[in-house]
């Protein structure tokens, strides 16, 4: 009954919703099964390329080829496929370009809606809501009754994707889970799309939409959806993956059209620190240069670091789409080229290229026509510099920036301008709280460590009159203490270096003792330092030229990561660096100004402060810190060293706008342990031991123990971060051995849950969060992910990265790792040292697994004189459901009693292993 109640519940929202689709202008179809699915769309295709086919329909044969080149490829390669056309051969050996899906001209495409359209793969499932266009699935919709949290929705795709979803459903470029109060939306993807990727959709005044109807309305509109399948997609070359668009960079590139197609004015957009401009930018300047009086678009940068990190990402999101051009003259050449709309270049260039009387006549090709210029970072005052420059020469240049800290009166640059004085309106915003409230990026955790302290009551001894600042900052008892401070809390800091950290100072010779005493210390920690150096420095008796101070640090770099670097190649350790702070090879980056603006790691969780910093600089800063990565990364962890309390508050309300600073900053250390605390008493109440837990009475009461213990962790999981943070049962109110066995008892639980699939429980809504409890980083993910990071084409970059990985699985403790230790062992040992650039590490890896997998079957089938295909079905059946098909087991074994029952306890065995091991 309680089955019938619910399929009702969601029958009806499935029903209420279709309606409304079809109000909007969907048609509805039945699509009972996938050959109902490729006859509808041999039927659209059919329409849609009419005037290509001549009258003459795709006949059998043609239909068949058609579906040889588009079906079974990966997410990726199907999303390409969808935005291309495809050339098949036809009967009479005539070529055609089929289109799949018409970006320019909507009309010409037919939306269509079905629902529980069944697919057989290793289990039956019948999808919910499907939207089609041109005969194409393109968007699925997962629905669960009110009530139900929308990720059970979640997990039903992820149960889909590995089991069913192939052929058409490739195509799938969006999925949607709702419970009808609660809605996000997400890319599809051939990796499993992380829960942190899924995005509730707002108006462009980032007023969140979460009900169903109100969703369908404005994010399933025909225009907006196709709007966002054509244009608010990217296509990842690098990665090969989908990405789509958050609801305020489709807005702000919306307003960015509009204002230099219609209005043909300026104006800047305000998105904060970390919340995608780069995408957004991209996407702008992509659908910018589509247009044909826009004769150039020119992305400018105002740092060489800033350049490559660019340059680099926009390749990601298309391939060769733009060069960095490291002379003048190649911005040049590249201006000259017609067939070249977009470039990125750094202002210094433009500025010498207009300046520069040899490059006159190429300039003077764009002294009226319309280009227009995409400034990144563009609160920085070398832009005001040079724009004036720039202004005089362009007559009918745009220029559209992007900040995360635009410039106000209160933080006004040098010449006393603002951001506004220079590109005049802002289009769209969406501040540091926004991004917060919609979980895209962290808040931070700020402390204050008093490193000095004058006599009788004087706090602050750097507010004496006439005392020597510099000497007392730099001075080496103070500098060791601190080193000595931050290896000592790093580890609890970085979830036992999960993440990294940086330390910012306030001048190269404070990087340089830092670096030095934390040396002298001789932690296990992974120290660097970058700064740039100055080719002529005056020399100083007594004291190292900076140059060769980081030769110094460079030299104990290549002995620790196996590298070359030098100071005759500076960009290449620039790089290596970065790409070590990315997956957490470096424990602790020193720096002065560099990485503290641009530079985007979300394994970047913790950044100390021993220098004064304000406004613009203060949050650009703290901001490096706040990506969003998984469960355990709940803020950004700033430590300060000197007291930049008032600062912070400062800087807080200008760029959120508010007087409030509660949403950006968060609680203090005591604060969370009174939440503790109160937790804890929620916990007891409910078991107040953890062996009463065994005690508990039906399903309801499990589950009330399961949600009391997982938000305790939570609070706990913060308390840990800080530098006061001790287990102890005086101030915590309950011992840390009590806190790990009510753990094991929140562990077993999980793992019944686990194993009880198949049965409708209570437990079941619950997202156990089970990543908090763990204390293993290392699994399969991460192990690719150090590959995925790699040169192959640099033999020692490449073999060391293995060796690290190598390293890693050996030591890693987990039970998946434990289960693929050999699996992966042979996969970086045979195949990763033959990887090459153009290579998908993920692809490599699904390809060895499955192979190896493939050889296991075959060795078992002929070992139990059992059918591959029948072995196989065994599998995707206790892999679906977690039930094994004992009786459909025992009638596949054909042998004498004694001999069948040891070979059904056999498969049984080989079932269970492989399907824990292939998982």
């Amino acid at each position: 009954m309680v089955h019938q109640t619910r399929t009702q519940s969601e029958a009806q929202l499935e029903n209420e919703m279709i309606a409304q689709l079809v109000k909007q202008g969907f048609e509805r179809v039945s699509i009972p099964s996938v050959q109902e699915l490729q006859a509808n769309f041999r039927k659209q295709i059919n329409r849609l390329n009419e005037e290509r086919l001549n009258g003459q329909p795709l006949s059998d044969k043609e239909f068949e080829r058609l579906l040889l080149k588009i079906e079974g490829k990966s997410v990726f390669e199907s999303a390409k496929i969808l935005r291309d056309k495809e050339i098949i051969t036809r009967d009479d050996d005539s070529t055609l370009y089929i289109l799949m899906f018409d970006t320019q001209n909507y009309q010409n495409n037919k939306l269509q809606v079905t629902h529980q359209t069944t697919v057989i793969g290793r289990y039956t499932n019948r999808y919910d809501v499907t939207l089609l266009i041109n005969g194409l699935p393109l968007v699925q919709i997962e629905l669960k009754k009110r009530g139900l949290h929308f990720a059970e929705a979640y997990n039903q795709i992820m149960r889909y994707r590995k089991d069913s979803y192939g052929g058409l459903f490739n195509f799938l470029q969006v999925f949607v889970v709702s419970n009808g109060v609660d809605t996000k939306y997400f890319a599809n993807s051939d990796r499993e799309p992380m829960k942190s990727l899924m995005f509730f959709w707002s108006d462009d005044a980032n007023k969140r939409i979460t009900k169903l109807d109100e969703f369908t309305a404005s994010f399933l509109e025909p225009v907006m959806l196709q709007n966002v399948l054509s244009k608010y997609m990217i296509i990842n070359e690098t990665d090969k993956h989908l990405m789509v668009m958050r609801p305020y960079q489709i807005y702000a590139v919306e307003r960015i059209l509009h204002q230099t197609i219609q209005k043909e004015e300026n104006g800047y957009v305000w998105h904060t620190t970390g919340s995608g401009k780069t995408l957004t930018s991209f996407k702008a300047s992509e659908l910018l240069a589509q247009q044909e009086d826009i004769k150039k678009v020119i992305f400018l940068v105002d740092r060489k670091d800033l350049d490559s990190q660019t340059m680099e990402e926009f390749n990601k999101f298309e391939k060769d789409s733009v060069d960095r051009t490291t002379k003048t003259g190649v911005l040049v050449k590249q201006l000259k080229d017609p067939n070249r709309k977009r470039i990125i270049t750094t202002i210094q260039k433009m500025a010498h290229a207009v300046k520069t009387e040899r490059y006159r006549d190429i300039m003077n090709m764009y002294e009226n026509e319309k280009v227009v210029f995409v400034i990144d970072e563009c609160h920085r005052s070398q832009f005001g510099e040079m724009n004036l420059l720039i202004k005089r020469h362009f007559k009918r240049a745009q220029y559209i920036g992007f900040t995360g800290t635009p410039r106000f009166v209160d933080n006004k640059s040098q010449d006393g301008r603002t951001t506004s004085d220079l590109f005049q309106d802002c289009l769209h915003t969406y501040l540091i709280k926004d991004a917060i409230h919609d979980g895209n990026v962290l808040g931070f955790s700020v402390e204050y460590i008093s490193t000095m302290k004058g006599k009788e009551g004087v706090d602050d001894v750097t507010k004496v009159p006439g005392i020597d600042q510099q000497e007392l900052w730099m001075g080496d008892s103070r500098i060791g203490m601190v080193a000595e401070h931050i290896a000592e809390i790093h580890s609890n800091k970085t979830h036992s270096k999960k993440y990294t950290g940086l330390l910012t100072v306030e001048s190269i010779p404070a990087a340089i003792k830092y670096y030095d005493a934390f040396k002298k210390i001789n932690s296990d920690m992974k120290i660097t330092s970058i700064f740039s150096f100055g080719t002529n420095e005056e020399s100083v008796e007594g004291e190292e030229h900076t140059r060769h101070s980081l030769e110094r640090i460079m030299q104990d770099f290549n002995k620790e990561f196996s590298t070359n670097h030098n100071t005759e190649n500076f960009s290449s350790y620039f790089a290596d660096v970065s790409k070590k702070v990315k997956t957490a090879q470096i424990d602790l980056l020193i720096v002065v100004d560099m990485f503290l603006t641009g530079f985007d790691a979300k394994t970047l969780n913790t950044l100390y402060v021993d220098r004064n910093m304000q406004h613009h600089g203060l949050i650009q800063a703290y901001s490096r810190t706040n990506r969003v990565a998984g469960p355990k990364k709940m803020y950004g962890n700033i430590v300060c060293y000197r007291n930049l309390k008032e600062a912070t508050d400062i800087a807080v309300r200008l760029f959120s706008q508010t007087g409030d600073t509660g949403t950006v900053l968060m609680k203090s250390y005591n604060e969370y342990l009174a939440d503790f605390k109160d937790q804890l008493d929620k916990l007891l109440d409910v078991a107040l031991t953890p062996e009463s837990v065994d005690e508990l009475e039906g399903e309801t009461k499990q589950k009330e123990f399961v949600i009391a213990f997982r938000d305790l962790t939570r609070v706990l999981t913060k308390l840990k971060t800080f530098v006061e943070y001790d287990f102890n049962q005086a101030d915590m109110g309950i011992s840390e051995q009590t806190y790990k066995d009510f753990r094991s008892k929140y562990l077993h639980l999980y793992e019944k849950e686990k194993s009880e699939k198949e049965k409708v429980s209570v437990i079941n809504d619950i997202d156990f969060e089970i990543e908090l409890m763990q204390t293993d980083r290392i699994n399969v993910d991460y192990i690719l992910e150090l590959l995925r990071n790699t040169n192959f084409e640099n033999k020692n970059e490449r073999d060391a990265a293995v060796r690290r990985a190598i390293k890693e699985v050996n030591e890693a403790s987990s039970d998946e790792m434990r289960l693929k230790r050999d699996l992966l062992l042979e996969f970086l040992k045979g195949v990763a040292p033959t990887l090459t650039n153009n290579d998908s590490v993920d692809q490599k890896y699904r390809d060895f697994e499955n192979e190896r997998r493939k050889h296991e079957i075959q060795a078992m089938s002929q070992q139990l004189q059992v059918g591959e295909d029948k072995l196989e079905y065994f599998m995707k059946e206790y892999e679906f459901t977690g039930v094994s098909p004992d009786q459909e087991i025992n009638d596949a074994i054909k042998a004498p009693f004694k001999e069948k029952r040891k070979r059904v306890q056999a498969l049984k065995d080989f079932i269970y292993s492989n399907v824990k091991k292939y998982s």
